[in-house]
């Protein structure tokens, strides 16, 4: 079974993102993925493009304050993922038509769909504990939600 701590990049944690919308979050949690080395530079602007095409086709913000934008990339060599949080909120033309306050962005190799399901189903199956999207939403550092990660792998939450 793979776990949060497989894929979640603690370096591509962004405890306070800064931007107020969903297309600067998605920027940040990129350069955020890309800064870590999850991700060359120069795939960086085709990242980005592929992800907000992707939302302007469905959101990806699935309610209940949390959206899970994804993109798979043959560039990619290793699935990465980051976790942003909003204290604001986001407009994320979520489903539930409610503010984002936890973003979690996947990078996946295109040539592992079976990889990029799972991670998909683990975060999905966390999201889905109210416990834990609060204690997400309340985190303001990356520790606290590096910490959260490991509690949620070891099904204490």
């Amino acid at each position: 079974m793979i776990k949060l701590r497989d894929f979640i990049v603690p370096e591509a944690i962004v405890a306070q993102l800064q931007s107020q919308d969903r297309d600067g979050a998605i920027v940040e949690m990129v350069d955020a993925l890309v800064a870590a080395g999850c991700a060359p530079k120069t795939l960086r602007q085709d990242l980005i493009q592929m992800i907000v095409d992707r939302e302007k086709k469905g959101s990806t913000g699935f309610g209940k304050g949390v959206a899970v934008p994804h993109v798979k990339h043959e560039k990619i060599k290793k699935m990465a993922a980051g976790i942003g949080v909003s204290a604001k909120g986001l407009d994320f033309h979520a489903l539930d038509k409610a503010p984002v306050f936890s973003v979690f962005l996947l990078l996946s190799p295109a040539n592992k769909p079976d990889e990029h399901l799972q991670a998909m189903e683990n975060i999905f199956s966390h999201l889905q504990k109210d416990t834990f999207r609060r204690f997400l939403r309340q985190s303001t550092t990356r520790q606290q939600i590096a910490d959260l990660i490991e509690e949620a792998d070891a099904q204490q939450i």
